[in-house]
């Protein structure tokens, strides 16, 4: 009597991991995001960021990969406090000059709106309008893209040093490394596809 138990059982599991795999968008699991594929959705806002501040799309979306998995992460907020598509720690987007945490965070309980440009300007933060709608936000995507865009022009990128500016947006060297072998499959093998988030 155990065998047809166990055969039914192993029926109605295999069948549920089956419709699970089928139905990935109603769950939430997707399928990895192979090395050369860069989503559809995002390249004109890759583009139009590139263009303004005289770096390489591939660039772009080699960071953004990197940073958030192309926005597919669960929460755009790390552990250690980067928020948004593109990872900025709030100083970094608001302004060094505003009084903060050394490792960029804003102090418990300030209430500042990080997304004012006219407080990202006072302040000398980086933070872009990108998409003209009067805020800087970086959960905002092309707010994002422009704003790494002009950070990595800042650092070097628009003059080549693309290591330079890789390592000044996050200090690490496998960091940099993986985020130029990304650059490096784009910038020759790129394969534009839909991603669902």
């Amino acid at each position: 009597m155990r065998r047809p138990a166990l055969l039914i059982l192993g029926t109605v599991i295999g069948s549920v991991i089956i419709a699970l795999l089928l139905q990935e968008d109603k769950v939430g699991l997707r399928p990895p995001i192979k090395k050369s594929q860069v989503p559809k959705e995002y390249i004109g806002t890759y583009q139009d960021a590139a263009n303004q501040y005289d770096v390489q799309w591939e660039l772009l979306a080699a960071v953004h990969r990197v940073e958030t998995k192309f926005s597919t992460m669960s929460s755009l907020e790390s552990p250690k406090g980067a928020i948004g598509h593109y990872q900025f720690m709030p100083l970094t987007w608001l302004g060094w000059q505003y009084e903060g945490s050394e490792l960029g965070k804003l102090n418990d309980g300030d209430e500042i709106d990080i997304t004012d440009p006219d407080l990202i300007e006072k302040y000398g933060g980086y933070g872009k309008d990108g998409n003209g709608d009067g805020k800087a936000d970086p959960y905002n995507m092309t707010d994002a893209a422009y704003t790494a865009a002009s950070y990595l022009s800042a650092n070097g990128a628009s003059e080549g040093k693309l290591q330079q500016a890789l390592f000044a947006y996050n200090r690490s060297d496998e960091y940099v490394d993986e985020v130029l072998s990304y650059y490096n499959e784009y910038k020759k093998n790129a394969t534009v596809v839909k991603i669902n988030k």
